[in-house]
């Protein structure tokens, strides 16, 4: 019989395990916390979809702290994960890792099952096996796909999604609520959007625009520039995170099986959106990027590419409701601390 979940968990207590410790997410929360007094230990299998000494440099600025610990190791390596369960008995875990993009799905769609769908796997069970408190895991607001409603709720359907790894994405929903409903464990999934910030990816457009720039390269502008999107600064993301860790997921005792709401659950179950409830055209992102680096950007107009959507817009009122967090910050103060940053690490002086 699986061991039941404890009903009364403490959260800020004990281990809190952040797979994706390296990446960009994960490194922000892992520092919040360890900056906070928590015990942090960390997972990342430091692969090469982007520049590996990018996240060795975040690594190396969270093993400065007594309280950190870090194992380089794959979601998809089973006995691996078991035993670093096994190791650290987390109370919290924060699963960030996944093979990310959407355009990279088109051309390696194996990466994506490997480690979104069999890697979640092997974290369902170590939560399930050693009674965590509560699972926060990353899903992404690439699961509305299709949907053409505006702004995207939790309660949508979200049966029509344009990738692969928007697929993944909600493959890992279904199967956390799964294990919530058969053996109670809490699990909250997180619909980021469009997440950036200093020490951001380099594979996302912002940051490609802002290398290019420095470098006197045009940039890419898809769908002809007519694109939307809710982008949010990782200081806001982050303090989400932290404040539904430390929440753990609840049943909802008014939920009707006869009229669900997929946002929530009968199990200890919840979705959440986290973005910025304020999407921005594509033109005005490039504009104010434009005006922090004191350079204007050579264009060069693109079509829709596969995979993407044009506009993406979260609707925060149930975090907002449940947290009490809400993002404050505007996209000219945080592309500007992005600059900031990007000018910093690469030494751009001019």
């Amino acid at each position: 019989m699986p061991v039941p979940v404890a009903t009364d968990p403490t959260p800020a207590d004990g281990v809190h395990l952040i797979t994706g410790s390296a990446g960009f997410i994960g490194f922000h929360l892992a520092e919040r916390w360890l900056q906070e007094g928590r015990r942090v230990v960390g997972l990342d299998n430091l692969n090469d979809y982007y520049d590996p000494s990018l996240k060795e440099a975040r690594l190396a600025r969270l093993t400065q702290h007594p309280s950190f610990a870090n194992f380089r190791i794959g979601l998809e390596d089973r006995d691996a994960v078991a035993e670093l369960f096994d190791a650290v008995k987390p109370a919290v875990v924060v699963n960030l890792a996944a093979q990310a993009g959407v355009r990279y799905s088109l051309e390696n769609p194996r990466a994506y099952t490997d480690s979104n769908v069999s890697g979640f796997m092997n974290i369902l069970e170590g939560c399930r096996d050693h009674a965590v408190s509560h699972l926060v895991y990353a899903s992404s607001s690439s699961v509305y796909g299709l949907n053409a409603k505006a702004p995207f709720a939790v309660g949508d359907t979200v049966d029509h999604p344009i990738s692969l790894y928007a697929a993944t994405k909600k493959a890992n929903e279904l199967m956390a609520h799964t294990y919530s409903h058969l053996y109670g464990l809490p699990a909250t999934g997180l619909r980021f959007f469009t997440v950036y910030g200093p020490w951001g990816r380099p594979d996302m457009a912002y940051y490609k625009f802002t290398k290019a720039i420095f470098e006197g390269q045009p940039i890419q502008v898809y769908n002809h520039g007519k694109m939307r999107r809710d982008f949010t600064y990782i200081d806001d993301i982050v303090e989400g995170v932290a404040a539904v860790a430390d929440r753990p997921a609840r049943p909802n005792q008014q939920w009707d099986p006869a009229n669900p709401d997929s946002g929530t659950s009968s199990a200890p179950y919840r979705l959440q959106n986290i973005g910025n409830n304020n999407p921005i055209e594509l033109m005005r992102f490039i504009e104010t990027l434009e005006t922090a680096i004191g350079r204007k950007a050579e264009k060069q107009m693109l079509p829709m590419q596969p995979g993407d959507v044009q506009s993406t817009y979260a609707d925060i009122e149930p975090l907002a409701a449940d947290t009490g967090v809400r993002p404050t910050t505007q996209i000219e103060e945080g592309l500007e601390r992005f600059v900031h940053w990007f000018r910093d690490y690469y030494g751009i002086r001019a």
